[in-house]
């Protein structure tokens, strides 16, 4: 992660912190710190000082579940530190944690003079983000109350309520006021001779609308335990590969992600429900095509976050057409927001529908954990949701229309509706935008599947073989009509998409290896993109780019036009196997994990895509998040895909 803010995660919390273990507050940058519940930031300052200054620090933060690190006073050679600070910090639920040790290193009783300055800003995180966006927000009453053991921050607006509670153990000798709206929590710490004293500082945060009994650990080793029986439900019953020891490794270290990022949701009767989020630090939420793939990949061998998401989706689901949030009747969910601009209407992501990709991956999704689990109650109790998602791709989405799923650009929300849906990323090779509705590749790849998933959904749980039928002709129609109106002759290479007038968007893209995943291209076809996806320009040696390099519109630091994406590979690698290609699937396969093997086991969202011959180690993407759900599922789709080769 860039600026070296250090990420710790929980459920729908989680904290970014210094290497010294700090909160500044900072705006902008790719990555704000601060504690994070719910998409508002609950701590915006957590600075420690010693004696009046800042201390040093001797060993800074590194990876792992809490935030451990190593500070003395500032002084020279020829003066040891008198003391030295051992801080560690961990998340949970609503709550954050830190242990403070202080050990002195004097033969003498010594005293130190210890303050945390904290503060809670409130602040909405699409606020944060860099895009130079402003959000009025008017009636605000901000204020703070000492406690007999810390400082309580409250936050009003209208009916929304927050609330951050800060309290230490033992209780600050003092409060004080800062002159900024922050307070101060001072000690005045006694230490014997080579002594040590502990302190213990919790933070409890209270989001709007949240009425639960908030538990805030008692330390962070208890946090780290409770997270550690999180990622042994995940990891047990996985046969990770004996042969193949750094995808083990990747394998192990997604899982335990995954275990970290579940976010509580509900189901179509209001059943409790945990699903995986999209990831952190500026998607910890359920966004649909996130859950709906990583549920994908972790379904061979572990389903139960397949049947969770299902079922929260099916909740959510579209039921009446709103022009603001994209909804249409029977359309999945692209992100659901609980914030503060989300509550009062001021960005459309409370409960927003601007996805063209979720509603067929549902129907995936759905065929495929039936034919995994054969779990037939699930299929009929979510007819009726599926049936509409059906009606949603043949009427609202386009395919009987215009023969395609189709999206148009949402000046509120997102231009592009598919899975690279940054500005200009459908686009022709010289780099020119799709205009008009768009037609993109991999959407009509998803639907081929969904219509062929559904109809045997259909016909062995539904009891319904006209309807299959149906379903089954539609699917063989599509089919037909992409090959001929996608393939481009001249390059042996489907499109990226079709543009408003029914134009090929000829750039060379990743997507075609989605279309392998899908069984949408006949064999011929599939296998000629499964080689040409590792040719050079487009394998970097650490995966397929998303845009082939050598066009115009290639940059290697850009989002979706020619960035690497572990996820998108793990389609890929999927789809070759699919194939037949079981070489290349192993090419794709080696890079990954020798990404991941590169940092730590742990593939972040995207990497750049400079190749492994002009760079060693593969190149961070300055804006990723560092924990994302395909990300760390996709290592299991690689095991899937080819064993422990």
């Amino acid at each position: 992660m860039t600026d070296r803010h250090h990420l710790l995660v929980h459920g729908t919390t989680f904290a970014a912190v210094g290497d010294g273990g700090d909160i500044s507050g900072v705006r902008g940058g790719s990555s704000p710190d601060g504690l994070f519940v719910r998409d508002a930031r609950h701590l915006s300052r957590w600075q420690l000082t010693v004696d009046g200054a800042v201390p040093q620090t001797l060993a800074p933060v590194g990876d792992g579940d809490a935030a451990r690190c190593v500070l003395v006073p500032r002084g020279g050679r020829t003066e040891p530190p008198a003391y030295t600070l051992f801080r560690e910090q961990a998340v949970a639920d609503s709550a954050f944690v830190e242990c403070l040790r202080v050990t002195s290193n004097r033969p003498v009783a010594t005293t130190v003079r210890l303050a945390v300055t904290a503060d809670a800003d409130f602040t909405d995180q699409f606020e944060l983000r860099a895009d130079h966006r402003t959000y009025a927000k008017t009636g605000v009453v901000r204020s703070r109350q000492i406690l007999v053991d810390g400082v309580e921050f409250r936050y009003r607006r209208g009916e929304w309520r927050s609330c951050t509670t800060v309290t230490a153990d033992p209780a600050p000798d003092g409060v004080e006021e800062t002159g900024t709206g922050a307070r101060r929590l001072v000690w005045a710490l006694e230490l014997a001779p080579h002594g040590t004293v502990e302190l213990t500082m919790r933070v409890m945060a209270r989001p709007h609308g949240d009425r639960r009994a908030v538990r805030v650990p008692r330390s962070p080793s208890a946090v780290t335990e409770r997270l550690r029986s999180l990622e042994g439900a995940f990891v047990e019953g996985v046969a990770f590969p004996t042969g193949w020891p750094e995808l083990a490794a990747a394998c192990a270290r997604g899982l335990a992600d995954l275990a970290a990022l579940q976010v509580p949701a509900a189901g179509p009767d209001g059943e409790e429900l945990r699903v995986p989020a999209a990831g952190a630090p500026w998607f910890l939420t359920l966004l649909g095509r996130d859950a709906l793939l990583t549920s994908l990949f972790v379904l061979p061998h572990h389903p139960r976050p397949a049947a969770a998401t299902l079922l929260a989706l099916a909740a959510t689901q579209a039921g009446e057409t709103s022009t603001r949030s994209v909804a249409q009747p029977g359309k999945i969910v692209h992100e659901v927001r609980h914030g503060e601009l989300a509550h009062f209407g001021q960005v459309p992501f409370g409960r927003y529908y601007g996805s063209v990709d979720a509603t067929p991956l549902f129907l995936v999704l759905l065929g495929a954990y039936v034919e995994r689990t054969g779990d037939t109650a699930l299929a009929r109790r979510l007819e009726p949701h599926a049936r509409a998602a059906i009606g949603w791709m043949l009427d609202h989405g386009g395919l009987t229309s215009r023969g395609y799923l189709v999206y148009r650009a949402d000046r509120g929300g997102l231009a592009n509706q598919n899975w690279k849906d940054s500005p200009g990323a459908i686009c022709s090779a010289d780099g020119t935008r799709a205009s008009g509705p768009v037609m993109a590749a991999g959407a009509q790849g998803y639907a081929y599947d969904a219509l062929r998933r559904t109809a045997w959904i259909a016909r062995t749980a539904w009891g319904d073989e006209v309807y299959a039928a149906l379903l089954e002709q539609a699917a063989g129609d599509l089919r037909d009509r992409f090959q001929r109106d996608f393939w481009m002759p001249d390059r042996s290479f489907p499109a990226l998409a079709l543009d408003g007038q029914g134009r090929q968007v000829d750039a060379l893209a990743s997507d075609a290896g989605h279309l392998l995943w899908s069984g949408l291209l006949d064999k011929e076809y599939g296998e000629a993109v499964g080689r040409r996806l590792l040719e050079p320009d487009f394998f970097s040696g650490w995966g397929v780019r998303t845009l082939a390099a050598g066009q115009p519109a290639y940059h290697p630091l850009s989002y979706h036009r020619g960035s690497v994406w572990p996820h998108d590979n793990a389609l890929i690698a999927l789809g070759l196997a699919r194939y037949g290609l079981h070489d290349e699937a192993r090419t794709v396969a080696h890079g990954l994990v020798d990404a991941a093997t590169a940092t730590g086991h742990r593939l972040p969202e995207v990497l750049a895509g400079y190749g492994r011959d002009t760079h060693a180690e593969p190149v961070p993407y300055p804006h990723a998040c560092v924990r994302e759900s395909r990300s760390a599922s996709a290592p299991l789709a690689l095991l899937t895909a080819v064993g422990g080769a």
